[in-house]
C-alpha cells in the first residue's frame, strides 16, 4: 500500500463510514481493516518528537 498522509487515511475511514463497512464484511473489510492499522501508525509517527532521540536516546 501506498504510504499516505494522515489527512487522506481520515478521509478513506470517513468514506468506509458513510458506506457502511464494518471489518468482517469481505474483502472490504479487509481493506478498511488494512487501512485502519496504516491509520493508527501513521498517528503514533506523527505524534513522535524526534528531538527526543537527538545522541541516540532512542531507537526507531
Amino acid at each position: 500500500m501506498k504510504d499516505l498522509a494522515l489527512n487522506e487515511l481520515e478521509i478513506l475511514l470517513a468514506v468506509f463510514a458513510r458506506a457502511g463497512v464494518e471489518d468482517t464484511a469481505g474483502d472490504e473489510g479487509e481493506l478498511l481493516a488494512q487501512v485502519k492499522k496504516a491509520h493508527a501508525e501513521r498517528q503514533e509517527l506523527e505524534s513522535m518528537d524526534f528531538d527526543d532521540c537527538l545522541g541516540g536516546a532512542c531507537k526507531l
